[in-house]
């Protein structure tokens, strides 16, 4: 590449990181509080340009939340983000529309950021909208075995043909999520993560073979290499 062409291109890129440092977000935080006993909280608040609104609430595992946003801007949305996230989002409404409904994977303080589209902040636009945030009763606690740290123990059917029985412990984070640690025969751990009612890998992962997974009947059949676990759907979801 010749020099002329060299510094050419050097100053257009520092050009566009300078537009782009000019063009970053002015993002304030407010938190979201519920009256007395109350369910449901509103906000009602304006955006303007690149600003973008952060709105703060505590939820527990496994509480109910339904977020919706009522605007007059269609270039407005809204994100969900969850605790110890700032910019990943579990929920994001451009692509999903303006209304979330589910279950909170954690506890701690869920992030919901309302602001305006790229194309419409460059224009200027601003957006008068209605937020509005249900939180349902908290789940009841899951209790502890005394002097461990799982919500159950047992066995259950492990091995090459899932004919031998295998200690465990579960830890629930709630909604159909946790960790199963199975202790194998020959005194080895092996660890079943599950996530919304699926059980989705294992720690270690398998020298030879993969990880597999099946529900039949209210057991879910586990494949980690040769060998076989079978997991009730009581050791995840409880009862």
């Amino acid at each position: 590449m010749n020099r002329p062409l060299f510094t050419f291109l050097i100053l257009a890129l520092l050009g566009h990181y300078n537009l782009l440092c000019q063009a970053d977000p002015d993002i304030r935080t407010q938190r979201i509080e519920w009256p007395g006993d109350t369910r449901t909280a509103v906000v009602r608040d304006t955006l303007s340009g690149y600003r973008i609104a952060d709105y703060l609430f505590s939820a527990q595992a496994g509480q109910y939340l339904n977020i919706s946003l009522a605007t007059q801007n269609s270039a407005n949305y809204f994100n969900l983000m969850e605790p110890g996230e700032a910019y990943e989002a579990v929920f994001i409404g451009s692509v999903s529309g303006n209304q979330y409904e589910g279950t909170s994977a954690k506890s701690g303080e869920y992030r919901i950021r309302v602001y305006l589209m790229r194309s419409a902040a460059r224009r200027g636009e601003t957006a008068d909208f209605r937020l509005e945030v249900i939180r349902g009763k908290q789940p009841e606690a899951d209790a502890l075995v005394p002097g461990t740290p799982f919500h159950a123990t047992g066995q259950v059917p492990c091995g090459v043909n899932g004919t031998e029985q295998c200690n465990f412990g579960v830890i629930r984070s709630g909604n159909g999520s946790g960790r199963v640690i199975l202790t194998l025969q020959d005194g080895t751990r092996q660890t079943i993560l599950f996530e919304n009612g699926r059980a989705i890998g294992c720690d270690p992962l398998p020298a030879t073979g993969e990880f597999q997974s099946s529900h039949e009947g209210d057991v879910f059949i586990i494949g980690i290499g040769d060998a076989q676990y079978e997991i009730p759907d009581a050791v995840i979801y409880g009862g």
